[in-house]
């Protein structure tokens, strides 16, 4: 069995009906790539063997009434694909607003914890071809976020995808074993009992990073502050309902920019996410006279050494939303990134795996109900939106033996913070994935369409 951390498990506690704490992704794919074509039961047996590949994909939760520590991850020893794996048709004309819809519905559904948590729906009849005539299909995975962070999620992903289309199946791969109750009980015990010597060697980083924060405050050089976003439409109490939209935009295009103003592709999207809310809130009178402030995960793989799944931190970035001028604002963008990144790296990688490890379930539900239940969620949001950039390679990748043509990352939404815009780089493109809840942003793919909007002026802004 493997213990979950702290962070990892902080995701099934804060998880409840009105918010569901999975990660997503939609692909759409060509289905005239697969050997010998597409056809339901081909597509399952060969998922079922790359799984064999995946032990993540067989693993459930294991815990009980004794244990004093995280639940652990054990082999489901009654794992089947096919309570995993379903399928489902696009009414017609099965168009992006069709496929949107569908997906929004599946992905405000909680995941059965009794089972290893993940599901993956083929999604037929996308754009009215037949992918059993090497038509299109839409894929939407579901993993919760307790197993993967934007990195290991996409390491799953890849190992699901492959560069060529008849690529064989790797070898199966042993998973965690199993674990009783009483195994989990002590091994959990004896994590408790250490915490007292971990929380004192967390203490003198932690004031440590507090006074340098105070420092850099004083002096200009810390990122945006947390609790200091306007109120916007989307930050208030969500519900259990969500809706999703979806852009695709040429890489290339993101990469003139980049290379125009001298600055980073991770600030060029953030300046597409920032004009895009600008003229979101501004056609409807809702813009504030303050910047918008997001919260942009940031992957500490390489520098954690910590257990656990989810090795990630967070800064604050302001967009910079009260600056009417495109070109002006990604360089003031860049400029906020670059003195936010520099604060986000003087914070301990492990400040937030390790605090999270003392938390107990009790806490964060608790926590997480009266702020969801108070004023606050709309009165003080802690952050307007979450927003991830994931890099993917810049190859043809096969899904199952489909060409890959798009794949669209979806995040979980929070109470007082109900948008989450994630993009990936893949083949050439960036695919952009934004997830709501519809009584906050019932017009989702107005805000969608205006990615292209922003690209194009910072696109003109270059000549």
């Amino acid at each position: 069995m493997q213990r979950l951390s702290g962070l990892d498990a902080s995701f099934l506690y804060l998880e409840t009906p009105a918010q569901p704490l999975h990660v997503c992704s939609i692909l759409e794919i060509d289905t005239s790539t697969i050997p010998g074509g597409y056809t339901f039961d081909r597509l399952r047996d060969a998922l079922s063997l790359r799984i064999k590949a995946m032990p993540e994909f067989r693993e459930k939760l294991g815990d009980n009434r004794f244990n004093l520590d995280h639940p652990v991850w054990v082999e489901d020893e009654d794992f089947d694909v096919d309570r995993h794996l379903h399928r489902i048709g696009l009414p017609s004309p099965g168009g992006r607003v069709e496929l949107g819809e569908i997906c929004g519905h599946i992905a405000s559904l909680t995941l059965d914890r009794s089972r290893p948590l993940w599901e993956m729906w083929i999604i037929e009849n996308v754009a009215g071809t037949d992918a059993h005539d090497g038509g299109r299909l839409a894929v939407l995975t579901k993993v919760h976020h307790a197993g993967v962070d934007g990195v290991t999620g996409a390491n799953l992903m890849s190992q699901l995808c492959t560069t060529e289309a008849d690529a064989p199946p790797p070898d199966p791969v042993a998973g965690v074993g199993g674990g009783s109750g009483l195994e989990i009980a002590v091994g959990g015990a004896l994590k408790y009992a250490t915490r007292p010597l971990k929380f004192a060697n967390v203490l003198p980083s932690t004031l440590a990073t507090v006074v340098d924060t105070v420092k850099r405050a004083r002096s200009g050089l810390s990122m945006a502050a947390p609790f200091a976003a306007p109120k916007t439409r989307f930050n208030d109490t969500v519900t259990s309902h969500r809706n999703v939209a979806f852009a695709q935009l040429d890489l290339e295009d993101i990469k003139t920019v980049k290379n125009h103003f001298g600055v980073k592709v991770n600030d060029v999207v953030m300046a597409l996410v920032a004009g895009v809310l600008r003229r979101y809130l501004s056609d409807r009178d809702e813009l504030p006279d303050s910047t918008l402030v997001a919260m942009v995960p940031v992957s500490v793989h390489d520098k954690s050494d910590r257990p656990g799944r989810n090795q990630v931190s967070g800064m604050f970035s302001s967009l910079r939303t009260d600056i009417e001028d495109p070109g002006e604002r990604l360089k003031s963008i860049a400029d906020a990134n670059s003195v936010a990144k520099q604060h986000s790296a003087a914070i301990g990688a492990t400040l937030l795996q390790d605090w999270s490890q003392f938390a107990a379930p009790a806490v964060f539900g608790v926590a997480m109900r009266v702020y969801a239940s108070s004023r606050l969620t709309s009165a003080l949001p802690v952050h307007n939106l979450v927003v991830s950039n994931v890099p993917g390679p810049q190859i043809p990748l096969y899904f199952l033996g489909a060409r890959v043509k798009a794949m669209y990352p979806l995040g979980p939404i929070f109470h007082g913070s109900g948008l989450n815009i994630t993009v990936m780089s893949l083949d050439g493109a960036l695919d952009v994935g934004l997830i709501s809840c519809p009584e906050l942003l019932p017009d989702l793919w107005d805000m969608a369409d205006d990615f292209a909007v922003a690209l194009g002026e910072l696109v003109e802004a270059t000549h």
